[in-house]
């Protein structure tokens, strides 16, 4: 059913929207606010519940009841369809990058340190601490933003009278053609792969010694206290995801290379490279909103150097990510099912790699 993808979001915010009225009527509950001191780089740190439970509610059952009208309506009048998609995609921007702070980023960030250390006790860490209610429905936010943008975006595309899968039409936008966007897309990879090396060095720099941006006495600090392995930590983290974002453009970013024994030759699955560049992005920009809405944020940019200059290009670095996946997927997207729309005919058979 083409409207299937609109109920199912509209049954996901009228059941988190339920159980915001839930906080609201007791209470007890809401995950966010002055009450959690360890989410004070939040853009909700603020936000108590007696304001924002009620507000959560009316905001996602709100939406709920949009979503319903958005699976019943195919052709609504021009003002309608600008009323409910401009509600639905703020509602999502609000869940993908409002909602969750930088722990998302960073949790990213330790996994591979976490899953490693754990059966080391390494590193020493309460992962109550961690893995908290907050964390949770951050996660459920973020869920849930991605379910309401793909019911907005199949929507846009059939009251648009494009293919509700694809989004492609006779005539589209040249931009979106794989031409083109292997051109676009080109340049966003790049700048989203300098930006995370940069980042890299500087964090590297300090697992090797080299107080870069920062004083000696305070890396002796990182020393003592085991600091400095969570930055080589990051730091590779970043050098890879640098080197993995380079295949958004690369031909190894589309067909296994030889050296991968059972997968060489064989076409790399699109969503496996989409997919997590699509939730970094989201994440780096929540990070981002969230260190920006902190009033330190600025003042640690200029007091701090190459430590936390990085930082201040984690929007471009979102935004670019974002683009070159977006690219990536449209140079290689297949023929549609639906509207027998052709894909892209590789250059070279895939076991010519």
């Amino acid at each position: 059913m083409t409207n299937a993808a609109q109920k199912v979001a509209a049954g996901w915010a009228a059941l988190y929207g339920t159980v915001a009225l839930v906080w609201t009527l007791t209470g007890r509950g809401f995950p966010f606010g002055p009450g959690h001191q360890d989410e004070q780089t939040a853009v909700l740190a603020r936000l108590g519940p007696d304001t924002g439970a009620p507000l959560f509610a009316a905001l996602l059952l709100t939406g709920a009841v949009a979503l319903l009208i958005m699976a019943d309506t195919s052709r609504p009048p021009r003002w309608a369809r600008f009323a409910l998609l401009g509600y639905v995609w703020l509602l999502v921007a609000g869940l993908l990058v409002v909602v969750p702070d930088m722990r998302l980023l960073v949790l990213t960030g330790y996994a591979p340190i976490l899953i490693i250390g754990f059966p080391f006790g390494f590193p020493p860490v309460d992962y109550s601490e961690i893995f908290t209610w907050t964390l949770a429905n951050q996660v459920f936010a973020v869920a849930g933003g991605l379910l309401l943008a793909r019911a907005a975006l199949r929507w846009q595309f059939r009251t648009a009278g494009a293919c509700e899968d694809c989004g492609r039409r006779p005539g589209g936008a040249s931009w979106t053609s794989a031409e083109s966007a292997a051109r676009w897309g080109r340049w966003a990879t790049y700048i989203a792969a300098a930006i995370p090396l940069f980042y890299a060095v500087v964090r590297l720099a300090w697992a090797a010694g080299i107080p870069l941006g920062i004083s000696p006495d305070f890396l002796d600090e990182m020393r003592e206290n085991g600091a400095v392995w969570g930055a080589l930590g990051l730091g590779g983290f970043a050098a890879a995801g640098a080197i993995l974002t380079l295949g958004l453009t690369q031909r190894w970013g589309e067909v296994f290379p030889r050296w991968m024994v059972g997968l060489a030759g064989r076409r790399v699955p699109i969503r496996m490279a989409t997919v997590p560049a699509t939730l970094v992005s989201i994440f780096v920009m929540s990070a981002s909103v969230a260190f920006f809405a902190d009033p330190e944020g600025l003042e640690m940019i200029t007091g701090n150097g190459l430590a936390a200059a990085p930082m201040a290009t984690w929007p471009f670095w979102s935004l670019a990510l974002g683009a070159a996946t977006l690219g990536y997927h449209l140079r290689r997207r297949p023929a549609c099912q639906e509207c027998r729309a052709p894909g892209l005919v590789p250059a070279r058979a895939a076991g010519a790699y």
